[in-house]
């Protein structure tokens, strides 16, 4: 695969969708000898120790000088994936030569950082994760003291351009100048009143979930140990814990089942699940309790989560098909719409999805009469627009002059309709409308949910304050997801037959068509709005697409303008091209109607051919291996263990070639699929 060599330019952004991940690597490696830790950031792609110092050093720098660094109190967690502490140390050390306040609570689950800076007044909050990605990837996710949203583009580019002009080694002699706070009991103590909390879980009774059968699959991350205890606590009839130590997302959580709406017994004999224990255990439950199941008495379910905790996905068995059913953001969602619409008081609220979303989920919500509206891809946008959406009605009862009123009113259309890039423009669009005493008291009724396929689902959560005082707050949280979901279909089941309880549970609306192609180990500052490879993508896109009887339209998205978004068929179609924010890929995501699979397949094709030819990286080490592994593999089968690839990189290596759909497994070993025979000779 030949690729032209171009020069790598510094990113305006060295964020993605949620912060920053990358492969890691100790700065005292030879391969980093004599460069600093923006080079071998930006030069090989690797986060170093010394990055992450630096990061949270100009994290806490770069934030508004209202107050002193040294009364800046910053709060700090992290997933477990690094157990010798390398890099949660190194975030920590960055704070305090800062003079940043570090307010220290270890290993925890990500929604956990904003609540408690929202709780204690702090004023920043850093979590260390790569979320879903493999085990030698590592990151940093940032919340901001503005309701504990994350930061925006601008905000991004601010921090980046503060960090790449550093010299980190005048930082690295830099004494530490601020404290260091356990606050680990007492935020965990906060997480599980929250997540208790009626208003918070949605759970009337102590024994609403006494009938329900639970696995916990925490993925070996953050919510290990605290999502069991917290179910259990919640009424759960039993609680089963699977994936307790172990390398994080590895043959574990949601990333595994991303894709796969339907897990069959004979699955679970196959490479891809047979080692996933949460399905395993599952299905050995299932079968045990199948008469009590059918008979309605019992329900058996799993949550699965990513190792910083904050997406759910849910696995339902079956026990008329011996089967697992698996819903994720969008069925999860639904779910949990339906059941606050019952409540009578949700009539025109928000339901807010991103572009990964089957176009039928929206379609589900407005039929419910809640209003959808469409995003990009991150939650960070979902909660932009649900900060607007409570300036808008902050706004209806403010006293403020009709003039006043009306240019405020146009400022937040505007910003609805073209985007906002920082958070100081809804820091101050919020201080210029006046709190009236007339003012709504619950806001949770502008939003009934956000939603992420891939799992990040958001509803009103409340918070009691240490003054007693109430306030929203909202965020990706996998376990609030869960409870919630759990809540609504128990609901359910007590007016629906067990057969009809599973019919309403596996598909909660009718879904469309939905495919994601992906191209690994890539060039991802080739695509961007109107690159060459940009515009060269758009023209095939609009060319295949006119060639199977479609019309297209481009469609912007302001909050992620380098996303090639080509709407089809009126809006009853559409597919767009991206690059991940948490990945080195880029994929090529087809929506419709079941009627337009095939057309949608042969256009989604085209595209990924294209973007194998224009973007593989032929400096990456992984596009290097990827390539010797599929030589093996051309003149006969190979199994994953006789591949000649080291075996720190052999799993990841693997599961991503069958992403790409470059292999596929057969019982005598792996196989190259049509894609990977033409992707070898090209």
């Amino acid at each position: 695969m030949k690729t032209k060599t171009i020069l790598r330019q510094n990113p305006v952004r060295l964020q993605g969708t949620d912060g920053m991940r990358r492969e890691i690597q100790p700065a005292k490696d030879s391969a980093c000898s004599g460069w600093t830790p923006q080079q071998v950031f930006l030069e090989k792609g690797w986060i170093t120790e010394e990055f992450m110092e630096l990061y949270a050093y100009c994290y806490v720098k770069n934030q508004p000088r209202k107050k002193p660094a040294s009364s800046k109190k910053i709060v700090i967690g992290w997933d477990p994936r690094d157990p010798s502490g390398i890099f949660t140390e190194a975030v920590v050390r960055g704070i305090r030569k800062a003079g940043g306040r570090a307010m220290v609570l270890g290993v925890v689950p990500t929604p956990l950082i904003p609540l408690f800076m929202l709780h204690e007044e702090a004023d920043g909050g850093i979590m260390v994760t790569a979320s879903h990605n493999p085990k030698d990837q590592n990151g940093i996710k940032i919340f901001l003291p503005f309701h504990g949203v994350k930061p925006l583009p601008a905000d991004d580019a601010d921090l980046t351009r503060h960090l790449l002009k550093q010299n980190f080694g005048r930082i690295k002699k830099t004494p530490l100048k601020g404290t260091r706070t356990d606050c680990r009991q007492k935020a965990l103590e906060l997480f599980q009143r929250f997540s208790l909390h009626p208003e918070n879980s949605w759970i009337k009774a102590r024994n609403t979930l006494k009938n329900l059968i639970l696995v916990v699959d925490p993925a070996c991350g953050a919510l290990t140990g605290i999502a069991a205890k917290i179910f259990r606590l919640a009424g759960i009839g039993k609680v089963y814990e699977v994936n307790k130590n172990g390398a994080v997302n590895h043959r574990s959580g949601v990333a595994d089942l991303e894709g796969c709406p339907r897990i069959t017994a004979d699955m679970i004999l196959k490479p891809r699940f047979h080692h996933h224990k949460a399905i395993v255990k599952l299905f050995e439950i299932g079968r045990a309790n199948q008469k009590l199941a059918k008979s309605g008495k019992k329900r058996i379910a799993a949550a699965v989560f990513d190792a910083d905790g904050d997406r759910f996905f849910r696995l339902e068995y079956d026990p008329f098909q011996d089967t697992l059913w698996v819903l994720g953001g969008d069925e999860t969602a639904i779910l949990q719409a339906r059941h606050l619409v019952s409540q009578g008081k949700y009539n025109g609220s928000l339901y807010i999805n991103t572009v990964e979303s089957d176009l039928n989920a929206s379609a589900s919500a407005k039929s419910m009469g809640l209003s959808p509206l469409l995003t990009a891809v991150g939650d960070k946008w979902i909660l932009l627009k649900i900060r607007l959406a409570l300036l808008e009605q902050k706004l209806l009862t403010a006293k403020l002059a009709p003039k006043k009123q009306k240019e405020l009113k146009n400022k937040i259309k505007s910003l609805q309709k073209k985007g906002v890039t920082s958070v100081n423009t809804l820091l101050n669009l919020d201080t210029s409308i006046p709190e009236s005493p007339d003012a709504i008291k619950n806001n949770s009724e502008v939003l009934a949910v956000g939603s992420e396929e891939t799992g990040h689902n958001i509803t009103t959560g409340t918070l009691t304050l240490p003054g007693k005082k109430k306030v929203s707050v909202y965020s990706g949280n996998g376990l609030k997801s869960a409870l919630n979901t759990f809540a609504a279909t128990e609901q359910l089941a007590k007016t629906l037959s067990p057969q009809r309880y599973i019919q309403s549970i596996r598909q909660p609306f009718s879904p469309g068509f939905k495919s994601t192609l992906y191209t690994y180990y890539i060039r991802q500052d080739l695509f961007y709005r109107n690159s060459e490879v940009w515009k060269k993508v758009k023209r095939l896109l609009l060319q295949t697409a006119k060639r199977n009887g479609y019309s297209g339209k481009t469609r912007n998205f302001p909050d992620d303008p380098d996303m090639l978004y080509i709407s089809l068929a009126e809006g009853k179609a559409g597919i767009f091209v991206r690059n991940s924010g948490t990945e080195n890929k880029i994929s090529v995501n087809l929506r419709g109607r079941k009627s337009d699979a095939g057309k949608l397949k042969k256009i989604g094709l085209e595209i990924l051919r294209l973007l194998f030819s224009l973007l593989k990286d032929r400096d990456n080490t992984f596009y290097k291996m990827e390539l010797y592994a599929l030589s093996q593999i051309v003149s006969q089968p190979v199994t994953d263990n006789k591949l000649e690839i080291k075996n720190q990189y052999r799993s990841r290596l693997i599961d991503e070639m069958r992403k790409q759909d470059l292999i596929q497994s057969s019982p005598e070993g792996n196989r190259l699929t049509p894609l990977g025979k033409w992707y070898i000779i090209h």
